[in-house]
């Protein structure tokens, strides 16, 4: 049984997935992704210095998702870029932040009551991404879970996963930061859901598409627009992964026993120098020397 008829929110949910995303939701990802951009220390500055460099640093925050889709499913990466009515209004957008005039568009769109409400327009086209790739690649690969996993995951952290490429685009390389070993809340939230809508859509939940882009846009939104408004960076997935992590994968050890037993022999070292080397023996002439000077001051 489909637990939508059971929903008294069916026909909300239905006309929610049917909404278009473009020009209205499309509009607010690109400002809060050249937000982003522009909130990284020397972003502005490489506007000045390289504005085509900028440029193609703010089509990857606004199109990276649709560039690691289309480069796992075997298409044109460049592909997206066809659609000149996106990327006008993107290079508008990146316009806009980084050159009006006296920063206007800048401080009203990141002004926080507006900012928040971006935000959530976001996370509406996050899922609506996830769902898209979900179903692009179940079209492909009709039994491929993992196929269509990774396409919904791309689709909907696309960006963040290309952040070191694009990081190198602007002068700056970081591999410590990589997304895939410090996951933020969006791409932990994008892998999650990206399960979700491949167990729908391989008809293991039994929930419409229609609800499930519903309800979990709703989680999305809820939570971006709780941690932007408190500058919170905490997952609200943490206390489960705390639990759960420790029993599957075990818990983060201290040390390797030979690595501790290296340490410790290197404090001990530290601790206890080595004494120093005995002073050099005296010749014959100088124990001679010293025997007549110790005998003139017995004498006196």
């Amino acid at each position: 049984m489909d637990l939508s008829e059971a929903l008294p929110l069916g026909e909300l949910a239905a006309a929610f997935a049917a909404l278009p995303v473009f020009p209205l939701f499309d509009t607010a990802y690109f400002i809060i992704s050249v937000l982003y951009l522009k909130y990284e220390p020397g972003a502005v500055e490489m506007s000045r210095k390289s504005p085509f460099a900028s440029w193609l640093c703010a089509m990857l925050h606004c199109f990276g998702s649709y560039i690691l889709a289309d480069l796992l499913l075997g298409e044109a990466p460049i592909g997206y870029f066809s659609h000149n009515s996106s990327v006008i209004l993107a290079t508008a957008v990146w316009y806009l932040i980084f050159f009006c005039p006296m920063n206007l568009f800048y401080k009203c769109v990141s002004f926080l009551p507006v900012k928040l409400i971006f935000v959530a327009m976001k996370e509406v086209v996050r899922v609506r991404k996830i769902a898209a790739g979900v179903h692009h690649a179940h079209h492909q690969y009709h039994h491929g879970w993992f196929v269509m996993m990774a396409t919904g995951w791309v689709k909907g952290s696309g960006v963040a996963l290309m952040s070191n490429f694009e990081q190198l685009l602007r002068g700056v390389w970081k591999p410590e930061t990589n997304e895939i070993l410090h996951m933020s809340f969006p791409t932990k939230a994008s892998l999650y859901g990206t399960v979700l809508f491949t167990l729908q859509q391989t008809h293991w939940l039994p929930i419409s598409e229609a609800n499930l882009i519903f309800f979990f846009t709703m989680f999305m939104i809820v939570c971006k627009v709780f941690m932007t408004a408190t500058h919170s960076h905490a997952s609200p997935f943490a206390p489960l992964e705390n639990l759960i992590c420790p029993v599957l994968f075990g818990s983060v050890s201290s040390g390797h026993p030979s690595h501790h037993h290296d340490h410790h022999g290197a404090s001990h070292e530290v601790s206890h120098p080595p004494p120093p080397p005995p002073p050099p023996a005296k010749s014959k002439e100088e124990l001679n020397e010293g025997t007549r000077k110790r005998k003139a001051k017995k004498a006196e």
